[in-house]
């Protein structure tokens, strides 16, 4: 039982001359829960099989030529200090950072990993292992981690795929040792102690602290004096809007914790932006603190 592949990868044993990659960073754990993920590097891919991928999946020819069109697009970086010269480049292989059809392509051309992973010779029935994937992020659980498998991966990205490892962000950490912690798709994920004295751990998922960081900046910004001519219901409704999608998207496993903290920023950012927004420093009617003040006013607390 085989997997249908593109044209051009049907010789495998010249694609690590016919393909060159910019490196991918890895990082994973091991152990009882075991995982191996990519980079959001995207700029690695070969177009020429990012194409023949392409072909399976899109007949008209004029779509395929423009997606063609985007990827080879000059890339045009800007001088850097005094006296530094405008670079233009056309790049062979990757897609560029923070396009909107970037992921798409990703998860297009990733694919095809997937299918390899899970046939009856791939680890998903060997290791036995699991595969967890996200566009170019993906986690491989496994209970051990041996060579047989990382020989598998490697083998994978590199010779099959034309991808490059990146070593120096390869990790491989032991979830249910002591302080050990993965961090996949904004959240985080250890080994904690139960909550009521019991001997036994339980897995802890919460927001990660670059996901928390990344929100108290937008929340920063949100709230910053730029918008002080902004009138105060329509402020407080794009937070709303904001705050609700953060907590959807952040409701799994235990983040009462986040959320209070998100609170408590939410709340200090508030009234200081309405203390600010006049010469007359804004007080809330006597009696009232500014939590209620700001329920009043709209305010949906996580």
């Amino acid at each position: 039982m085989g997997v249908a592949s593109p044209p051009e990868w049907r010789k495998p044993a010249s694609a690590g001359k016919l393909w060159t990659s910019a490196p991918v960073g890895l990082s994973g754990v091991i152990g009882d829960s075991a995982s191996r993920q990519i980079g959001r590097e995207t700029d690695s891919i070969p177009h020429q099989k990012l194409e023949a991928c392409l072909r399976l999946r899109i007949t008209d020819r004029a779509v395929l030529r423009l997606i063609r069109m985007w990827l080879r697009a000059v890339v045009v970086e800007e001088a850097r200090g005094d006296g530094g010269a405008t670079t233009a480049r056309r790049s062979r292989q990757g897609t560029p950072q923070g396009g909107v059809i970037s992921p798409r392509l990703a998860n297009l051309y990733l694919h095809w990993f997937d299918k390899v992973f899970h046939l009856p010779t791939g680890p998903a029935h060997w290791a036995p292992a699991k595969l967890v994937r996200y566009a170019d992020d993906f986690v491989v659980l496994a209970r051990h981690q041996g060579r047989k498998l990382k020989e598998f991966l490697e083998d994978k990205l590199e010779t099959w795929m034309g991808l490059e490892i990146n070593r120096d962000k390869t990790r491989v950490v032991h979830l249910r040792e002591e302080g050990s912690t993965l961090d996949f798709l904004g959240y985080t994920f250890r080994y904690d102690r139960d909550l009521h004295g019991r001997a036994s751990r339980y897995l802890n998922m919460f927001p990660s602290e670059k996901a928390w960081t990344r929100e108290r900046e937008k929340l920063r910004e949100m709230t910053s004096p730029r918008y002080g001519w902004k009138p105060i219901p329509l402020l407080i409704e794009e937070l709303n809007w904001h705050l609700r999608g953060w907590k959807n998207y952040f409701s799994q496993g235990y983040p009462r914790r986040a959320f209070r903290e998100i609170n408590s920023y939410i709340r200090q950012r508030l009234t200081g932006h309405l203390q600010r927004r006049s010469q007359r420093r804004y007080r809330p009617p006597e009696g009232v603190t500014y939590y209620a003040q700001l329920t009043r006013l709209g305010l949906e607390y996580l």
